[in-house]
């Protein structure tokens, strides 16, 4: 019979190192892992069967079988789901975590603590956490439909064998061989702690988690010995082995909300999730009228480290009448609350549904939209201080729905929040903005940029802060697509801080002509740099800056487009200059003097490099930069 030795790739050898020798304090974890995995493969099944019922085999009796052995120190985790081939276990079970195992490295380096249960999920290695209570662990597994069986072997020491076996059945064993325990470590194979176990982790599993365990039950009546008067003389009892079922099974999406506790809400997000936090908050609803649904859903506390991996999956499981139809179901969530996990029910949905059914289904646009509105209105009700908990978490994503929800485009943009140049580091909505206005102010004033810091000292904002006007600082790439969606909030345009004229004040029109020479000379020396030099409405103590017209790319946008490998369309900007600067009076008394004064080119590129410097970009000259400062303050030193 076939069969092959593989060594485990370089990283995947270092997760499985980290996994095995990291101080771990929830052990046991490894048992919710595996019995989630056993309970996936019976539901892939269960789905399948629907349209190919032969892959039963007869057998529709679900179960997932747990046999502990206390002499051997082994542990079985056995079930009767859709097993595999020798190809998917190489596949599958061969390479750990393939396209998450570089996300899962770097997570786990940036933890200060040793490694946590929410690592172990969201990152897809949940069957090598075997490896932290085992020494060996095998998996003999035979695919539904399949005569021949696979075994995989492995001492998690940096190789792997598999090949061909006989198993009587469908489905997957997994056997552990224990590591000697040490300090506190419970015994895994005693069967209260694995009662205990089950009940907290995996209690609402929609399969029998079954064992077998000693029971007393009466002796046979001639099996029992009497004395002269007919009394029995010694045991009338004997012990024998009766299968035990650990899990209540229940729908808890199905039970009426005053039914269900606080912690069993929090097991079953953990059940779902794989994540070992409890959720910022859930959402229990059951529809009734010409359709009828039920709903579970939660906000995690915390993002998933691989929210914005192309492979990450929404997080919505659907069933009909408790029937598992799918995981990562995105038609019945919209992208921006793909951060949202949970479960629906819809028991008037076709079991043998596809998903190019689904985008076309009434009922599901139906439930979509409904789920949504609920939501969005648990995000309204926040309390204060959880809502910006949420909101640092997951307001980047939340945001998309502005450029993508036309319906309820002004309610999410009503649940954002931006720092200010006067919020003092706090959040502020755009109601509380509009409210703050000033009477004078006609517009919501904001501008975008990579990082606070830089954007709250902005030349562009040095007028706005003088009139005391407020300006958002966005520093969400998203926040570029939400000023263009969103136009307007409370009938309050929209408005630029770095793009055209801000129009605080009267220009004063006898101070510009007198310029306007100057600044054509500006121009033409830097022709080929910009489009427009002209008097500026932005700054008040720095000396230049460059803006775009209302229309244009920001210079925030055009610096994404090029991180990101695209070329941006070229755009000349605007340099503004401060003709209340002292230096420009100077400059303008060297142009009356000479026009052709050799300085004056060089003082246009230093405007202009003053102005790009003063935005965060880079100059093209440095060297030249270099020397016009020097030459200036050598001079100044001198004076």
């Amino acid at each position: 019979m076939k069969k092959e030795t593989f060594a485990f790739k370089t990283e995947v050898q270092q997760l499985l190192n980290l996994i095995v020798h990291s101080l771990y304090s929830n052990k046991e974890i490894f048992l919710r892992e595996l019995i989630s995995n056993a309970s996936d493969a019976i539901d892939k099944l269960r789905f399948k069967a629907q349209t190919q019922p032969e892959l039963l085999e007869n057998d529709s009796d679900f179960r997932i079988r747990i046999t502990p052995d206390g002499i051997k120190q082994t542990i079985e985790i056995s079930d009767n789901g859709i097993g595999m081939t020798y190809d998917e276990v190489i596949e599958n079970i061969g390479t750990i975590a393939k396209s998450g195992t570089a996300a899962f490295l770097e997570a786990l380096s940036k933890q200060q603590a040793s490694l946590t249960p929410e690592l172990i999920g969201q990152f897809g290695v949940g069957f090598y956490s075997a490896f932290m209570v085992a020494e060996k662990v095998t998996l003999l597994t035979r695919a539904a439909g399949q005569g021949t069986a696979t075994l995989w072997t492995s001492n998690g020491d940096g190789s792997y064998t598999i090949e061909e076996a006989e198993r009587p059945s469908r489905g997957t064993t997994i056997t552990l061989y224990l590591k000697k325990r040490e300090n506190d470590d419970p015994d895994f194979t005693d069967r209260w702690t694995i009662r205990r176990i089950v009940k907290q982790h995996s209690d609402f599993v929609s399969y029998p988690i079954v064992m077998d365990v000693e029971k007393e039950e009466p002796l046979p009546e001639n099996e029992i010995i009497k004395d002269k008067d007919g009394k029995p003389i010694g045991k009338t009892t004997r012990t024998v082995m009766a299968e035990e079922t650990l899990n209540s099974m229940k729908a808890i999406w199905l039970k009426d909300k005053k039914d269900v506790t606080q912690e069993e809400y929090e097991e079953f997000y953990k059940h779902i999730s794989h994540d070992w936090k409890a959720p910022l908050a859930h959402l229990h609803m059951k529809f009734e009228g010409t359709t009828e649904y039920s709903a579970l859903l939660y906000i995690p506390e915390q993002m998933p480290f691989d929210l914005f991996a192309p492979e990450h999956k929404h997080g919505i499981q659907l069933y009909c009448k408790r029937v598992f139809i799918m995981d990562d179901c995105e038609e019945l969530m919209p992208e921006y609350f793909r951060f949202v996990k949970g479960v629906v029910d819809a028991p008037d949905l076709n079991l043998n549904i596809s998903r190019e059914i689904l985008q076309q289904d009434r009922l599901v646009a139906n439930i979509r939209k409904n789920l949504v509105k609920k939501l969005l209105e648990l995000l309204e009700g926040m309390e204060g201080e959880t809502y910006e908990k949420f909101y640092a978490e997951f307001g980047p994503i939340l945001k998309i729905g502005i450029h993508t929800d036309m319906d309820n485009r002004h309610r999410i943009a009503a649940l954002a929040r931006y720092k200010t140049t006067k919020s003092e580091g706090k959040w502020v909505s755009l109601k509380d903005y509009v409210a703050n206005m000033k009477p004078d102010q006609k517009e919501i004033y904001y501008i975008t940029g990579e990082n606070l810091t830089a954007l709250m000292n902005s030349p562009h904002l040095e007028r706005l802060k003088e009139k005391d006007f407020e300006v958002l600082l966005m520093v969400d790439p998203i926040d570029e697509w939400v000023v263009q969606a969103l136009n307007e909030f409370d009938g309050k345009p929209f408005k630029s801080a770095e793009k055209g004229d801000l129009e605080t004040e009267a220009p004063d029109k006898s101070k510009e002509e007198a310029f306007n020479a100057l600044f054509g000379c500006i121009k033409a020396n830097l022709d080929d740099k910009v489009k427009e030099v002209k008097p500026s409405t932005h700054l008040k103590d720095s000396l230049s800056c460059l803006s775009g017209n209302p229309y244009d790319m920001s210079i925030f946008m055009e610096r994404m487009l090029k991180a990101t490998g695209q070329k941006p369309p070229e755009i000349k900007r605007v340099l503004e200059i401060n003709m209340d600067h002292p230096v420009m009076t100077k400059i303008k008394a060297i142009y009356d003097a000479d026009r052709n004064d050799p300085l004056l080119q060089e003082y246009s590129h230093l405007l202009y490099d003053m102005a790009l410097i003063g935005e965060g970009g880079k100059i093209d000259n440095p060297s030249r930069f270099h020397r016009l400062i020097g030459g200036l303050m050598d001079a100044s030193l001198k004076a």
